[in-house]
C-alpha cells in the first residue's frame, strides 16, 4: 500500500479479512434503552473490534481501485483520514482486566434472565452474490455487542474508559465530515484525467459500496456518542428517534427546501408544496436521515418546476407531498409538473456526478459534512439519498413522464428489522 508504513498495511490487510457485523436499527434501540455504564463498555468493546474491520475493507479498496483512481490527489486525502482513523482504534488502550472482572461479574449469566436483542432479516438492497460471498460463520450482534449488565456499582475506571473511548470516536467522526466531497473531488479529477463526463460502472459500484459503508460507521459511531450523553432527548435512544412524526419531518424539509430555492433563484414567489400526511403517523427512525431524502427530492421538483416555467412566473403548479401507511413501508410521494425526464436519462440519474449544474472545485481545506455541503452541482442528491433509504431496507425509484413531470416513491421500512447491506 502507497503512503503506508509496512507494519501497518499488514495490519490493515489482516484486519480486512474479517467479516463485517451487521446491526439493525431495531437492534440498536432494544439494545440502547436504559443502558447502564457496563452495556455501554460492552459497546465500546465491539465498536473497539468492529470499526477497524470496517475502515479496512476501506481502505484495502480504496488502494486497490483501478485506472489511477487511487492515485488522484483527493482520493488519497480520503485514504489517509481512513488510515489514520485505523491506526488511532488499533492503538487505543484495551479494558483492564480489573473492568473486565468487575464487568462480567455484573452481567447477567442466565439465559432465562438475559434479554435477547431481536433477529435480524437480510437487507432487501443486498444481492445475492453480496450475501454469499462470505461461506464461513459471522458472529451476530448477539454474540459480539449484547450481554446485558445490570446496574450495579461498577468501578470508577469502567465510565472513565467510556468517556475516552467517546472522545476518540468523536475525534474520528470529525475526521470524517468531508468524505463525501472529498472523494466527489476525487472523482472529479479521475474524469479530468481520462478526459470523460461519465464514469464506468465499476466505479458507480465502488462509490455505491464506500458511501453505504461511511453511513454505517458513521451510525455506530454517532449511536455510541449520543448514548454516552448525560440527558437523552424524549422519545430518543440515541440518534434514533422512536416516534419520529413524519408530518413534521416533511414539513421541516418543505421549509428548508423552499427557503433555498427562494434564496437561490431571487424568486418572489416560490413554488407551493401541497403536503398529505397523517398529523399523528409516527415510527421508528433516524430524523436527520428522513430531512436529507425529503429534502434532496424537493429541490429536485423546485429546480425543475422553477426552471420550466423561469424564475419571473407570476404562479408554478403546485408540488404534492403524499404519504401513505402501509403493514411494511410508509412510503412518500414527491410529484412535480417540472417537465419531467427524458427515457434515455432516466439510466443516468442514479449515477454519480451527473448533473445539469455546472461542477464546482472545492478549497483544499473544505471540511462540510455532507449534510451541509454544497453537493448541487455533483449529481450527488439523488444517489445517496437511495443510499440512506436502502440502508435501513427501504429504497427510492423514480417514474417520470417527459413533457408534463416526475414522481419519486420513498420507500422506508417501518419493520426495522434489515441488517445493514455491509460488502
Amino acid at each position: 500500500m502507497s503512503g503506508i508504513s509496512k507494519e501497518l498495511a499488514s495490519r490493515i490487510a489482516h484486519f480486512a479479512r474479517f467479516p463485517q457485523t451487521g446491526v439493525s436499527l431495531r437492534q440498536m434501540v432494544e439494545f440502547g434503552q436504559h443502558p447502564s455504564q457496563g452495556t455501554l463498555l460492552r459497546a465500546s468493546q465491539f465498536l473497539h473490534d468492529e470499526l477497524p474491520i470496517r475502515l479496512a475493507h476501506r481502505v484495502v479498496e480504496l488502494d486497490s481501485l483501478p485506472d489511477n483512481l487511487n492515485q488522484m490527489p483527493s482520493v488519497l486525502r480520503v485514504k489517509r483520514m481512513y488510515v489514520d482513523s485505523f491506526n488511532e482504534l488499533i492503538n487505543f488502550p484495551k479494558v483492564t482486566e480489573r473492568i473486565k472482572d468487575a464487568v462480567r461479574t455484573a452481567t447477567v449469566q442466565s439465559a432465562a434472565e438475559r434479554r435477547h436483542l431481536p433477529e435480524n432479516h437480510p437487507n432487501p438492497s443486498c444481492s445475492d452474490m453480496q450475501r454469499n460471498a462470505t461461506s464461513h460463520w459471522i458472529p451476530s450482534i448477539q454474540h459480539r455487542y449484547h450481554y446485558e449488565v445490570q446496574p450495579t456499582e461498577l468501578p470508577v475506571e469502567v465510565s472513565e474508559y467510556n468517556r475516552s473511548f467517546v472522545k476518540t470516536l468523536d475525534k474520528i467522526k470529525r475526521r470524517h465530515d468531508p468524505v463525501v466531497t472529498t472523494l466527489a473531488q476525487g472523482v472529479v479529477e479521475y474524469k479530468k484525467l481520462l478526459k470523460t463526463n461519465r464514469i464506468d460502472n465499476h466505479v458507480q459500484h465502488f462509490l455505491d459500496r464506500f458511501y453505504l459503508s461511511r453511513i454505517g460507521i458513521r451510525m455506530l459511531i454517532g449511536q455510541q456518542i449520543e448514548l454516552n450523553q448525560p440527558q437523552q432527548h424524549k422519545d430518543y435512544v440515541g440518534v434514533i428517534c422512536t416516534n419520529t412524526n413524519v408530518s413534521e419531518v416533511v414539513q421541516e424539509a418543505i421549509n428548508n427546501a423552499q427557503y433555498i430555492c427562494g434564496d437561490y433563484y431571487m424568486l418572489m414567489n416560490i413554488p407551493e408544496i401541497e403536503l398529505h400526511c397523517p398529523k399523528d403517523l409516527e415510527f421508528m427512525y433516524v430524523p436527520s436521515h428522513l430531512h436529507h431524502m425529503v429534502f434532496e427530492l424537493l429541490k429536485n421538483s423546485l429546480r425543475a418546476v422553477v426552471e420550466l416555467y423561469g424564475d419571473e412566473a407570476d404562479k408554478y403548479p403546485t408540488i404534492k407531498v403524499v404519504v401513505a401507511e402501509g403493514n411494511e413501508d410508509i412510503t412518500i410521494k414527491v410529484s412535480d409538473e417540472g417537465g419531467g425526464i427524458p427515457r434515455s436519462a432516466m439510466e443516468h440519474v442514479w449515477t454519480y456526478m451527473y448533473t445539469t449544474a455546472q461542477t464546482p472545485m472545492l478549497d483544499p481545506e473544505f471540511d462540510k459534512s455532507d449534510f451541509r455541503a454544497p453537493l448541487a452541482g455533483f449529481g450527488y442528491g439523488l444517489p445517496l439519498s437511495r443510499l440512506y433509504a436502502r440502508y435501513f431496507g427501504g429504497d427510492l425509484k423514480l417514474i417520470s413522464m417527459e413533457g408534463y413531470g416526475t414522481d419519486a416513491y420513498l420507500h422506508l421500512s417501518r419493520l426495522s428489522d434489515n441488517e445493514e447491506p455491509l460488502a
